[in-house]
């Protein structure tokens, strides 16, 4: 079934998600997008074909999708929720959905309870993510006990760490420090910069207890972009370690066992397939299929392409909430508590707050 979703906003996310519907009119499509002036309007219009409005009313008068995708500024994203909310609509909330705590107290005061509200949040849809996930939750290296993530930042490494360590809403004691040093930045949001010359980045290391569980975040400044910065993630475990794609676990009391996870990707040196991902298997079995196969989608592409259709089966009450909005705000309360641990150098240890339940 195509998933039918109208957006607000016509920045860079809004245009990423006409994107994937072009690349997918089997399997996405937009209805409208709501713009606040009527030449942008006309631009994504003439772009994509795709007709513009200028409130959430106008374009649910046009046509009511499954859901409605809210992609502005952080400032303006809790009245956007909001707007959609108020026509009874399920909305796909950008990352965070409110700036602040109080933002997110306040937000959550207003709609929480409607059950209206899931946030794009895509990490653990990416493949191999999801692969991990999958291991993780089968038990291979035992249970979870630590999560160490430098490759985003902030609330997208939180939902990583708290995803694959399975906890819920505890409060966590979070301890940071930033870290300046010289670093080459050669390659930017807006493309390769012609220079080499090292400049001062920051690196921000923090541990967040659970309380039994621990997760490790390392995030250097434009690390997204920067050739020069690998990104990691480990997950121990009481029987084992994942490290990337290496797996190591415990066989029996005296046979330590090494695995990898594999990926299946087509049109590579002599492979005449088209280029694509396929598949991504350990030990001889598949943990995860390209729920895109045959798009020739990037990682990123097919993890937003991916939540972009859970939602659409959410709205439509035929599949579970692919992030709700406790989630999301869990996950960015526990990103504030890094960055004020980080300025103050002192310890921060988040509450129970109302969407905890």
């Amino acid at each position: 079934m195509t998933t039918t979703f109208g957006a607000i906003g016509g920045g860079r996310r809004t245009r990423f998600f006409l994107r994937l519907a072009a690349a997918l009119p089997d399997r996405l499509r937009v209805s409208g997008v709501v713009t606040r002036g009527e030449e942008s309007g006309a631009r994504i219009t003439g772009e994509w074909g795709v007709p513009a409005f200028r409130s959430v009313g106008e374009l649910l008068r046009h046509e009511r999708p499954d859901y409605v995708s809210a992609a502005v500024p952080w400032p303006a994203m809790p009245d956007a929720i909001r707007a959609v909310a108020e026509h009874g609509m399920p909305v796909l909330a950008e990352t965070p959905p409110a700036q602040d705590l109080d933002g997110l107290r306040a937000l959550w005061g207003d709609v929480g309870a409607t059950g209206l509200v899931q946030v794009a949040e895509q990490y653990l849809l990416m493949p191999g993510h999801a692969a991990r996930l999958a291991l993780v939750r089968e038990g291979v290296i035992g249970e979870p006990t630590s999560v160490q993530v430098s490759s985003t930042h902030l609330y997208h490494a939180v939902s990583m760490i708290r995803g694959l360590l399975g906890v819920g809403f505890e409060a966590a004691e979070v301890r940071a420090g930033a870290f300046p040093a010289p670093l080459a930045n050669p390659l930017v949001a807006g493309g390769w910069t012609g220079d080499g010359t090292p400049q001062e980045l920051t690196t921000t290391i923090a541990t967040v207890d659970f309380g039994g569980r621990m997760g490790l975040y390392d995030f250097t400044e434009n690390q997204w972009w920067n050739p020069l910065r690998m990104r990691r993630i480990v997950v121990r475990g009481s029987t084992g370690e994942l490290v990337d794609d290496r797996v190591v676990r415990l066989l029996d009391p005296t046979t330590p066992v090494e695995s990898h996870l594999i990926r299946r990707d087509t049109g590579v040196d002599l492979s005449l397939e088209f280029r694509d991902l396929k598949h991504i298997s350990f030990d001889g079995r598949v943990l995860y299929r390209n729920p895109f196969d045959g798009s020739g989608l990037s990682d990123d592409d097919i993890a937003v392409a991916d939540i972009l259709e859970r939602t659409g089966a959410w709205a439509r009450q035929e599949g579970p909430a692919p992030y709700p909005l406790a989630e999301a705000c869990q996950d960015h309360l526990i990103s504030l508590a890094i960055g004020e641990s980080a300025r103050t150098g002192g310890a921060v240890t988040t509450g129970k707050e109302a969407w905890a339940g």
